[in-house]
């Protein structure tokens, strides 16, 4: 008997959610998380965490909560909701299983060892250091500023005084000639 009466207030509830109550609707939907979490748990097949299932539901019954018929039982209504959000979730879930290819090692961006070269190594700290030394002023400063620093544009545009683009152009130029000397 007792899960009649919870049954009658659900559909209470949702009637009086439909009319707009949001004190109803709350109360409707904390009295049925706890059950589709349940449910959740003893449904659900694979990895996702079946909260995102609760979670999909939820959802699905906020946008469709206008075709919920008050004079038919709520939880069935429910229940088919929470059918449907289970299957398509899973397979969604099966999909991206099918096509997703799990590796150990990652394949490199660039084949070729000229745009790799950063990975060698750290390389020498002080040939850098000597290198930016070696740049004129203002790529020097925009080196500084922009990549060693990691200030903003706009940031180092008004602690230099110079322009964006003026910035933009000297700190091109500047790793230009570090790569050319780094390389050589």
């Amino acid at each position: 008997m007792e899960a009649a009466k919870e049954g009658r207030d659900l559909e209470a509830l949702m009637a009086l959610a439909q009319k707009g109550d949001s004190a109803a609707y709350a109360r409707l939907l904390k009295a049925v998380v706890p059950e589709l979490r349940r449910y959740a748990r003893a449904k659900w097949i694979g990895t996702i965490d079946p909260e995102d299932l609760v979670q999909d539901v939820l959802l699905s019954l906020h946008s469709v909560r206008h075709t919920y018929d008050p004079s038919r039982p709520f939880m069935p209504w429910l229940g088919a909701i929470f059918r449907r959000r289970l299957v398509d979730l899973q397979r969604r879930h099966i999909r991206k299983d099918r096509n997703e290819v799990v590796t150990d090692t990652l394949p490199e961006t660039f084949s070729e060892d000229e745009t790799n070269w950063l990975e060698k190594g750290a390389g020498d700290p002080e040939l850098l250091r000597r290198a930016i030394a070696s740049l004129p002023a203002g790529q020097r400063r925009a080196v500084e500023l922009l990549k060693l620093q990691e200030l903003s544009l706009k940031e180092a545009s008004e602690k230099t005084g110079m322009s964006i683009s003026a910035l933009k152009v000297a700190v091109h130029r500047g790793m230009n000639a570090l790569k050319q000397t780094l390389r050589a």
